[in-house]
């Protein structure tokens, strides 16, 4: 099965989804759900409406999504809290507020690091089990 990149970024007033290989297909919303659902709305009529289709989107696909730093804590805010997203990352609830702000952005080595925590931290929730 292909994988689709989807990026999803924060504008200024809404969210906006697209898929870097294949340009011209772009959803936007209010939430990422909305951005995502209307991504998958585009995508699907371009594939009904055009002669030439790319070979990536004529099999089985999924999307993956990737969010930048900013946009992955500030949609995210209402789940995780700033000492909880410190703990899961190691990095101070002040930076991160830069980051969530878009006042500073993380270098490439930090991007790492909390690309690795969240991993991490998936990884942990995946291993439990309730009884």
């Amino acid at each position: 099965m292909e994988k689709l990149i989807v990026t999803i970024a924060k504008g200024i007033e809404n969210y906006g989804a697209w898929i870097g290989s294949i340009p011209g297909i772009y959803g936007q919303g209010d939430t990422v759900e909305d951005a995502k659902k209307e991504l998958d709305e585009g995508l699907k009529l371009f594939i009904k409406y055009n002669k030439e289709v790319p070979a990536i989107l004529q099999g089985e696909f999924e999307y993956v999504y990737q969010f930048d730093v900013a946009s992955f804590l500030e949609y995210y805010s209402k789940v995780f809290s700033k000492p909880a997203l410190e703990h899961i990352t190691g990095i101070n609830q002040k930076q991160l507020f830069h980051y969530a702000s878009g006042l500073r952005k993380p270098s490439e080595k930090t991007v790492t690091k909390i690309d690795n925590a969240f991993r991490r931290f998936v990884g942990e929730l995946g291993q439990v089990h309730f009884v």
